[in-house]
């Protein structure tokens, strides 16, 4: 890439709707740079604050799509790419990412691109590499061989609030205070905080040296998983864990155990866990002596993490990145529903911002031990149940996650759309509906939709309907009373 200054480079984001690209264009706009992102849905973007940025071009299409990437990349200065797969079947998600790789990388020689810049993962090579990180790297190397420079950031464990990695953390320290857990809590690694991580993406734009490296990034400290989750429990203010290292804790064993106590789910804990038996540090100092500056400690991070979580300040979340459900055709065929209504003393704005706040800590408004059943029972069959909770307790948009459910409409004051992400056997939806009424009120209608998979989705309806006339009820007069104590309180 040629040097020039940020107000004449143009530069795509693949992932941008992802944990690090989300946070990366917004960098990137304050910068001065012209950014273009392709995404599949671009309404996932709804959340950001520099969504209507002058300097933005959304690019609707997928990277599947050859012809929307090409389009997405002619005569860009540089296109980071950040876009990986965790979520298939096992052996699955790496075959995906070489062939997404691989078109992209042909794309770009094709498209008059000048560099990518990639971020995969820490970890030793060898035979022993676990098959995550060996798809990252397999990535990176197959950027890396066509005829576009690319620059492959390689990073262990991200800090940040929101991230997988750190959550898990948070959670195993919060929840265990005595654990048993596999050897691989004594592996070697070099977390890095997810400001540097953005930092080192940014500014490798401006030093032409990093084009065509492999450069590993990580912040001042090599420690061991264990000694890491002693640090979370000092910031957390909890006593000092009691950890029992064991030999017999398989992948698969650590994934269930994963899923079990954290939020994140053991289909996407197993690639995670798999890459913890590898020592993950850096091999040289290469990065910093490129782009220098002072990264942030362990205790650094993990503090700002936290501090970020409590304020309720997450810019960027896990479980908001991945592909979104296509909506179900409700026409035709046998489709169950259960409709209810009720009226609200007061506006529709005040009305609609409480059923969107709807969840996490706050809960259904009632019913709470009955919810937590159902999020057991959905957790001890490999579902989310209710652990992933919401990004923010009032802020929410188009694809982020809300329990067991994600959100596939949403109209400001208009109308709030939950698709469940529960095991279930067949599709459910959960509708919002307000429409204003004379006097400052508002007709909230609530729709349960179920369209079942056989005999046996028939059957799930019909023992969980008996429950819908005490829950639904109590969800509606919850909203009206929290909505009317508001306006009592004004």
């Amino acid at each position: 890439m040629s040097e020039s200054t940020p107000d004449e480079t143009n530069v795509l984001v693949c992932g941008a709707t992802g944990y690090v690209g989300g946070r990366l264009v917004g960098r990137l706009l304050d910068k001065g740079y012209h950014v273009r992102c392709l995404v599949r849905r671009p309404e996932k973007l709804s959340k950001f604050s520099w969504v209507n940025h002058s300097r933005l071009t959304v690019i609707e299409g997928e990277l599947q799509d050859a012809a929307a990437t090409g389009k997405a990349l002619k005569d860009v200065d540089a296109a980071y790419y950040l876009v990986h797969s965790m979520q298939s079947a096992k052996g699955e998600y790496a075959k995906r990412d070489r062939e997404l790789a691989t078109q992209f990388r042909d794309a770009a020689q094709g498209a008059n691109c000048h560099r990518i810049i990639y971020l995969g993962g820490l970890g030793e090579l060898g035979p022993d590499l676990s098959e995550h990180l060996d798809s990252r790297h397999e990535v990176g190397e197959i950027l890396q061989s066509g005829n576009v420079p690319t620059t492959v950031f390689r990073a262990a464990m991200i800090i940040g609030s929101g991230s997988a990695s750190f959550e898990t953390l948070r959670y195993l320290v919060e929840r265990l205070p005595i654990m048993v857990t596999p050897k691989w809590v004594t592996t070697q690694t070099q977390p890095v905080a997810i400001r540097d991580v953005l930092r080192y993406l940014v500014e490798c734009l401006e030093k032409q040296e990093t084009a065509g490296r492999t450069l590993d990034i990580g912040g001042p400290d090599v420690m061991t998983y264990q000694e890491i989750m002693q640090v979370m429990a000092k910031k957390l203010g909890l006593s000092r864990r009691i950890i029992f290292p064991v030999p017999v804790l398989t992948p698969r064993l650590s994934s269930l155990w994963i899923g079990l106590v954290t939020p994140v789910s053991s289909s996407i804990a197993r690639p995670l866990a798999e890459g913890l038996k590898n020592r993950t540090v850096c091999r040289n100092d290469e990065a910093v002596r490129l782009i220098p500056g002072e990264c942030l400690g362990v205790e650094e991070a993990i503090e700002a993490a936290l501090g970020k979580t409590n304020q309720g300040d997450v810019e960027t979340r896990w479980s908001t990145a991945g592909e979104m459900p296509g909506d179900p055709d409700w026409a035709g065929g046998t489709t169950l529903t259960d409709q209810r209504c009720v009226t609200v003393d007061g506006p529709v704005d005040r009305t609609f911002a409480e059923i969107r706040s709807i969840g996490g800590a706050k809960g259904y408004w009632g019913a709470g031990f009955l919810w937590h059943i159902r999020g057991w029972m959905d957790q001890a069959i490999g579902g989310p149940g209710l652990r992933r909770g919401r990004r923010h307790p009032s802020d929410l948009h188009y694809g982020e996650a809300v329990d067991f459910w994600r959100v596939t409409k949403l109209i400001p004051n208009e109308r709030l759309t939950l698709r469940a992400e529960m095991k279930l056997p067949g599709v459910a939806e959960l509708d919002f509906e307000v429409e204003p009424e004379p006097t400052q009120k508002t007709n909230v209608t609530m729709t349960a939709r179920f369209r079942p998979k056989g005999l046996l989705g028939l059957a799930y309806w019909y023992a969980v309907y008996p429950l819908h006339g005490f829950v639904f009820p109590v969800m509606l007069r919850g909203i009206a009373r929290n909505v009317e104590a508001q306006k009592n309180a004004s």
